[in-house]
């Protein structure tokens, strides 16, 4: 019996945690950058979150400042908890200078924090296929752009940023990636297909919930009953 109550109670609790899941996709579905999640569960039943790593919509903006990654890699950036990576390339200049994401903390290039000194950026500033940023003609840095050959090691941070639990050893160059500018990878997410999918675990959960139910009726009326003369 207690086999029996234990396998709708299992399957509940995966089906709530494929649903938060994609209720945290669908709540992301318009974050620059950002790579949905599946979960999966090992033998021992230990839910196992999976991010999906695919490539996102491209969508012009005509921003200088905004730049967008094809192919595998992800920008470096420089936070007060250490450094942190991102694929999302809405960046922007602060008042000393200084290249930055949305929450102002540095984008890195192979020589640092990028720091461009520039009159009319607008007209100046370029950022090639390779990552190079060119100023009036000339390169002044280029792009810190990373991978590592482990992406499970990637985990949320927060603020649309990732760390990584691994060696730090373990980050190499991507050199199988390409820069666009005036452009922004969008999320991944495809909201018609993360619908379905929540229709679908919720029904699952409903089901097994009705499962629980009807165990503990079945339990009570045992209870409650026992014993009892006729």
């Amino acid at each position: 019996m207690l086999l029996e109550v234990t396998r709708p109670v299992q399957g509940g609790l995966r089906q709530e945690r494929k649903l938060e899941a994609v209720s945290n996709n669908l709540a992301n579905a318009e974050t620059n950058g950002f790579k949905k999640d599946r979960v999966s569960f090992d033998d021992k039943f230990k839910a196992q979150m999976n991010k999906d790593f695919s490539q996102g919509d491209m969508v012009t903006t005509g921003n200088p400042f905004d730049l967008a990654l094809v192919g595998q890699g992800f920008f470096k950036i420089e936070t007060p908890e250490g450094i942190r990576y991102t694929r999302d390339g809405n960046f922007t200049i602060d008042v000393n200078g200084n290249l930055v994401n949305q929450n102002g903390f540095a984008v890195l290039g192979q020589g640092g924090a990028i720091a461009l000194d520039l009159e009319n950026p607008e007209a100046e500033l370029f950022f090639n296929q390779a990552g190079e940023i060119v100023v009036a003609g000339e390169i002044v840095d280029t792009l810190d752009i990373v991978t590592f050959q482990d992406l499970r090691k990637l985990e949320r941070d927060g603020k649309n940023l990732l760390s990584y639990k691994g060696e730090t050893t373990d980050e190499v160059q991507a050199d199988q990636v390409a820069v666009q500018q005036k452009t922004l990878e969008k999320s991944n997410v495809q909201v018609v297909d993360e619908m379905v999918r929540m229709i679908d675990y919720h029904r699952m959960f409903e089901t097994f919930s009705k499962s629980i139910m009807t165990f503990d009726e079945v339990d009570n009326k045992a209870i409650n009953d026992v014993g009892t003369l006729r």
